[in-house]
């Protein structure tokens, strides 16, 4: 066991501060990482918070991870010393499944082991996230990054990105289709450099036409104001494919009769309930669908950073100190962050020395 610094909630109401704890020695498939920057996302606040109530303290929040590889177990294949090497919401399966060996891990029928506040497949430790100076995990739940991005803003992709790319890839969004993107955040603006990377005719659908600039730079094509009756209805059974990325409850009604007959609306951001109800006349009439998809597996995030590598993709990042996470909590309450946070893991290194 090495002992590793991090910075850790205790418990719902206390800030992050500064924690340290023991992470295992690297095992003959193990890969260890020196963490460079760990990406901000909405659920690390949610669940320092125990907004859902499954908080696990003390907690180290942070999977969307990027370092260099320092070592490797000896049975290690596809990563070396010297790599960058990204790790994501989960670090381990049961990889028995139908669902793991579909490579589908994140849908593993015995419970997928997440980055943080879970217990490993013992039972018996609490699994610690990306704030923290370096991890130690399974090969198999390391990607491999391209050398040609920016490693900071690689980052969200970790879980905005592959978030938003596994649903487009499913559902095969490519050229000649009409994409709508709903909602522009961290989700939404990943989602819009993806589809139209994919090929589409990406239209940015909002309820607040202030980011109609925001979207035209990301590459959006249109932007829709989904306010806009009028808007909205000469946009009526004309997209191929929805991806709806709020993160709060809302009227689904208004979207799904934008689909065309046979499309689908996948979401990727609300949790909790539903509300107002669903109308089942808007989708009986047109066979339509509304589908769910989370992050995706193991292969689909190696297939997403190739694809980032090849096309230049990443995130739009703003940079922190580890010592202003709490600062940055209370600006993500407020939406005040374009698109994502990142933690520059060297203050942490420079807070000890």
């Amino acid at each position: 066991m090495t002992e590793v610094r991090g910075y850790a909630a205790r418990d719902a109401s206390s800030p992050l501060a500064p924690f340290t704890f023991e992470r295992r020695t690297p095992g003959p498939h193990d890969v260890e990482i020196e963490i460079l920057y760990c990406g901000i996302c909405h659920s690390d606040l949610h669940q320092a918070r125990n907004d859902w109530r499954n908080s696990l303290y003390p907690m180290v929040p942070g999977h969307e991870i990027v370092g260099r590889v320092v070592a490797t177990g000896a049975h290690v294949k596809k990563l070396k010393a010297g790599d960058l090497a990204a790790v994501g919401c989960m670090v381990d399966s049961c990889r028995q499944c139908s669902a793991c060996n579909d490579d589908l891990e994140q849908y593993c029928e015995h419970g997928t082991t997440w980055t943080y506040n879970c217990k490993d497949r013992s039972g018996k430790e609490l699994t610690f996230g990306g704030y923290s100076e370096k991890i130690v995990v399974e090969e198999r739940f390391v990607a491999k990054v391209p050398e040609n991005l920016d490693l900071k803003a690689v980052a969200p992709l970790l879980c905005a990105g592959i978030t938003t790319w596994s649903p487009l890839k499913h559902w095969n969004v490519g050229p000649g289709q009409k994409v709508g993107v709903i909602g522009l955040g961290g989700l939404g603006h990943m989602g819009i450099k993806f589809a139209k990377a994919l090929g589409a005719h990406v239209v940015m659908i909002t309820t607040s036409p202030g980011k109609a600039q925001d979207a035209k730079k990301l590459g959006a094509d249109e932007v829709l104001i989904s306010t806009d009756a009028a808007a909205m209805q000469a946009h009526a059974a004309s997209f191929d494919f929805l991806l709806n990325t709020v993160p709060v409850p809302h009227d689904l009604n208004p979207y799904i009769a934008l689909l065309k007959r046979d499309r689908a609306m996948v979401l990727v951001g609300v949790l909790t309930e539903l509300e107002p109800p669903v109308q089942g006349g808007g989708l009986i009439m047109g066979r339509k669908s509304v589908a769910g998809s989370a992050i995706g597996g193991m292969k689909e995030t190696q297939e997403m950073l190739d694809f980032c590598g090849e096309h230049n993709i990443v995130a739009d990042i703003e940079m922190v100190d580890i010592q202003t996470v709490n600062e940055a909590y209370e600006r993500l309450i407020k939406n005040d962050v374009k698109y994502r946070f990142v933690i520059d893991m060297d203050s942490l290194r420079k807070e000890a020395a």
